[in-house]
């Protein structure tokens, strides 16, 4: 007798009611090439029986089998081990035996290659098969309850069990190894049910190990509807939340729920539960983490943590594709039953129905967090604050015009209209827009203070608009790519100065004709300006939109070439810089350091050329197309000396 590793699955359904005659003896034994599989059950129309193997679907019914009532399952593992008997719980049973003999069936050749190929090559992960067994159980069952339903039937409870046995002599059937036969006989002693022997080789022999059967369980079928048991032990404790009415979830639920799929260990800061039947049939529970998001939790190399379900069978537990990439910072479960899974049921077959529910889901999450934010503004603004980097990646890896501008109702930004601190969205800025303005303008700087005294938002001060402070590094990015919304343009109000000179707009400069140079006067040195820059600016302009500032740089696309040359890893020399950008530097004739220079040039052509340089160097931090102001050090050293030796 040979000795084998021996998994014992047994699918029964505990039923208080009787068979007839006929019933109790249509049962058959099955035993397949590579190992022993028995089937017994009431109603057995057996279609194609797979040799042993680590693949799923060993085989398959017509009859299968009923569900249960979950009213009274408990969601908390701890709740359900406190209350745990003493007694093991089991129905699996050794009482089948042969009647007659057997009668041997022969695969054809293409369906033996074809049952090898699946054996072998469908499922990535070996473990799978026992999650195949109990899906299969689990639809028999459920078969068998809407059968007994419709019959008027009284419904039981129906159970899984499952029992592992590591050394077993099995001498029930015959072991026809390799030959692609398998026998079918008749079998007293069967119970109402289906049971199945599976005998492993060597290379399988871990699935004969409890811990490693409680592993695999609880990884895929955690949520299955019907009491799963091993080895007499209950194993799935877990409630399916996402299945449940929204009503009927405690807030603490949440919570525990929340920290099982997470494997966290704050609160969830926000709770969406979404139902839907039409367009998809979709179940679902996001959550939004308490704690603020690490580096590593923004990298885009992190994978999604919302996993994937199809009628509570785990499918992924990262599910990649139902869910935009940058909706990563959410926590939950997807369940639907549409979803198009490949034959292993391990991948998702890219189509239009997934791209639809990543649509849906989108859309829904989108809104969800729209009503957040209208409802507690001062909670949403925390949440930006922590989350809101995620929104502007939403916008610039997005390719639909729609979608970005969806995406564009969460961003919040501080404006020159509001008090420090008090931020506003477009939508809010829409609103507030005077009759005729088609623009929405921003600013981007380092915080306020920077923006309120930079010399762009000193010049739209000019026209009277409001401005958005943009202090994140990644806003003007963001708006570049969102290039409007609500069919408004969003201007830079450093593009903006530079379209009004080509709109050839004119503004009144506050500053008497006394206190500012002549026009002769400006004209001599902005050429001697032309001369002493040589190749650093494209052009030099006076302005008359400048107060306090006695320079500014202007660059069609500001935001553009900030970030151009952000992501240039050369460094480049001001000269190089120039013919990239085109700059133009305008000058206020009006300021005090202008006026000087306008003197100096004539009378101390030295410091004159220092000082010509630092207010370029000035404008061009200011503008944000210098980020290293370290080479200047030695010039402002020679300015403040020379300051000095006057003292």
């Amino acid at each position: 007798m040979t000795t084998n590793i021996t998994t014992q699955i047994s699918i029964l359904g505990l039923l208080k009611y009787s068979l007839n005659v006929s019933q109790r003896a249509h049962v058959r034994l099955l035993s397949s090439s590579r190992g022993v599989a028995t089937f017994t059950g009431a109603d057995t129309n057996v279609r194609q029986q797979l040799p042993h193997s680590t693949s799923a679907r060993l085989w398959s019914s017509s009859c299968a089998a009923a569900g249960v009532s979950v009213a009274h399952r408990r969601y908390s593992t701890q709740q359900a081990e406190s209350a745990e008997e003493d007694t093991l719980h089991t129905i699996i049973s050794d009482t089948e035996n042969v009647q007659g003999s057997y009668s041997k069936h022969e695969f054809q050749a293409e369906t033996k290659k074809l049952l090898d190929i699946v054996a072998r090559s469908l499922y990535s992960e070996k473990e799978v098969f026992i999650r195949e067994l109990i899906s299969n159980s689990s639809d028999a069952l459920e078969k068998l309850r809407h059968k007994m339903i419709t019959a008027g039937g009284e419904t039981a409870p129906m159970e899984i069990h499952l029992q592992t046995d590591a050394a077993t002599d099995n001498g029930i059937s015959i072991w026809l190894k390799d030959s692609g036969v398998f026998e079918i006989a008749e079998a007293s002693g069967v119970r109402q049910g289906t049971k199945i022997v599976l005998h492993f080789k060597d290379d399988c022999k871990e699935f004969s190990s409890e811990d490693r059967v409680k592993e695999v369980v609880t990884k895929y079928s955690n949520f299955v509807s019907f009491p799963i048991f091993l080895n007499g032990r209950r194993l799935n404790t877990l409630q399916a939340l996402w299945m449940m009415e929204p009503k009927d979830i405690s807030e603490r639920q949440h919570e525990e729920f929340y920290r099982y799929v997470a494997q966290a260990h704050d609160k969830p800061r926000y709770t969406l539960h979404y139902r839907a039947d039409a367009p998809l049939n979709i179940r679902s529970i996001f959550y939004v983490p308490e704690m603020k998001p690490s580096m590593f939790d923004a990298s885009r190399e992190m994978g999604s943590s919302v996993a994937l379900y199809s009628r509570k069978v785990l499918i992924q537990t990262k599910a990649t594709d139902i869910l935009p990439k940058w909706l990563r910072f959410l926590r939950g479960v997807v369940d639907s039953e549409d979803i198009p899974l490949n034959l292993s049921r391990e991948l998702l077959q890219e189509s239009a129905l997934i791209r639809k529910l990543r649509d849906v889901l989108q859309q829904r999450v989108i809104r969800f967090l729209l009503d957040q934010s209208k409802k507690d503004p001062e909670k949403y603004a925390r949440f930006f604050d922590d989350y809101g980097l995620f929104m502007r990646e939403g916008i610039v890896t997005t390719a639909e015009q729609s979608v970005k501008e969806d995406i564009a109702k969460l961003l919040r930004f501080e404006s020159s209209a509001l008090p420090a601190g008090q931020q506003t969205s477009l939508m809010e800025y829409a609103s507030r827009m005077k009759a005729g303005t088609r623009n929405i303008y921003y600013l981007c700087a380092p915080n306020r203070h920077l923006a309120e005294h930079s010399p762009y938002f000193e010049a739209m001060k000019q026209k009277d608009m409001e401005v958005l402070f943009c202090f994140e590094q990644f806003d003007e990015l963001t708006l570049l790519h969102l290039r409007e919304f609500d069919r408004k343009k969003l201007i830079s109000a450093e593009t903006d100065i530079v379209v009004d000179h080509y709109k050839e707009e004119k503004f009144q400069d506050s500053k008497p004709a006394s206190e500012r140079l002549t026009d002769q006067q400006a004209e001599d040195l902005m050429a001697w300006m032309r001369n002493a820059l040589v190749q650093r600016v494209t052009n030099i302009k006076v302005t008359p939109r400048l107060d306090t500032h006695p320079a500014m740089i202007t660059v069609l696309e500001m935001g553009a070439a900030r970030h151009f040359l952000r992501t240039q890893q050369l460094a480049r020399s001001s000269e190089e810089r120039a013919q990239i950008l085109q700059p133009t530097l305008e000058i206020n004739t009006g300021h005090d350091l202008i006026k000087k220079l306008h003197a100096l040039k004539d009378s101390n052509p030295e410091l004159a050329q220092l000082l010509l340089e630092q207010i370029y160097d000035n404008a061009m931090i200011t503008a944000g197309l210098n980020e290293d102001p370290r080479p200047m050090i030695s010039r402002l050293n020679q300015l403040l000396t020379q300051a000095l030796e006057k003292h």
